[in-house]
């Protein structure tokens, strides 16, 4: 059965109410090993999955940086983490992953400061807004949402790959599932319809995920390895977009029933980052439809495993941003 309910993975929508929490899906971050000394980055840290899961990472003693759009609302993120963890050593950075030069000045940034980074969590994300083009001339929920990541990522693999045991983390959805690559119109400037641009710029980011894992064990990268992960349906501030109408009949009918928190909708993320993982594993709930639930190893559809297709978008991505590697 295919679906997509726009409630997906980035931040939390104080329009929604508030579900009872499953606990024992909660607590299951307490059986994650600890993360002192190590460094991760967290786009779109400021709020949502990503802001759940800095705060997971500095209870485990990690290094986070915070990767935002906004400094203001990143630095109340930081001051509301350390609010809850006194120690944790969290520093926030701008990004705008929808402007390629911002992503080329921030690795610019982070690597005149550090020379390890243990794991990339590629989070930050916008869905189905109004039809956008950026500054560079791409819609906006592919550059967000793939592009910007891809770029990131070529820009600090050889900083990521020196280091021990890394990661790098993608963040697809469920929508991938209604997705498909149109490269005939891959800017939606023929025909834009939000949530299939959405589902688009989801399963490239999960074509990405597998592409990058089977690209690294091709070159000989054994010590870094490739995962993805999705939330489920989080109630999350993604939803801003949909109509009125719409939200108000999901919101007091099947959302009670079919969503959960950003504090759960981060967990499989988690897993995919510093959990019991192997290259190419994706994780999500494994619950009705993996809407919610226990996490665990989920599988992508038949398009998420076309080889040829992730080979096709990775060449068109590296001519978008303008950098090839691996």
């Amino acid at each position: 059965m295919k679906c997509f309910i726009p409630f997906s993975n980035n931040a939390v929508d104080k329009r929604l109410p508030t579900f009872k929490k499953n606990h024992k899906n909660m607590n299951q971050t307490h059986n994650l090993p600890e993360q002192n000394g190590r460094i991760f980055i967290v786009t779109g840290a400021n709020t949502g999955l990503g802001y759940e899961n800095s705060l997971s990472l500095a209870k485990k003693g990690a290094k986070v940086i915070m990767a935002c759009r906004s400094l203001k609302k990143g630095n109340a993120a930081r001051e509301t983490i350390k609010k809850v963890v006194p120690k944790a050593d969290v520093e926030v950075m701008e990004i705008d992953l929808s402007s390629l030069n911002a992503v080329r000045n921030f690795a610019k940034a982070y690597q005149s400061k550090y020379d390890r980074l243990d794991v990339l969590i590629n989070n930050a994300g916008v869905m189905m807004p109004p039809y956008t083009k950026t500054k560079d001339g791409y819609e906006l929920q592919l550059e967000a949402n793939f592009l910007g990541h891809f770029l990131l990522t070529g820009l600090l693999l050889d900083t990521i790959l020196k280091t021990p045991n890394s990661r790098i983390v993608n963040l697809s959805s469920i929508a991938h599932k209604n997705g498909k690559i149109n490269f005939d119109d891959l800017q939606s400037e023929k025909k834009y319809s939000a949530s299939a641009a959405y589902g688009q710029s989801k399963l490239a980011c999960l074509l990405f995920a597998f592409e990058l894992h089977r690209r690294l064990k091709k070159a000989g990268h054994d010590q870094t390895i490739s995962t993805a992960a999705h939330p489920g349906i989080a109630t999350t501030e993604l939803a801003r977009h949909m109509p009125k109408l719409v939200y108000g009949i999901l919101k007091y009918t099947v959302a009670p029933l079919l969503t959960h928190a950003p504090k759960e909708g981060a967990i499989p993320t988690l897993v995919a980052a510093i959990g019991d993982a192997a290259g190419g594993d994706y994780f999500g709930p494994t619950g009705f439809q993996e809407f919610k639930g226990k996490p665990g190893k989920v599988s992508g559809t038949a398009l998420a495993n076309d080889e040829d297709l992730a080979k096709r978008l990775w060449e068109v991505a590296e001519e978008l941003v303008g950098m090839k590697y691996l």
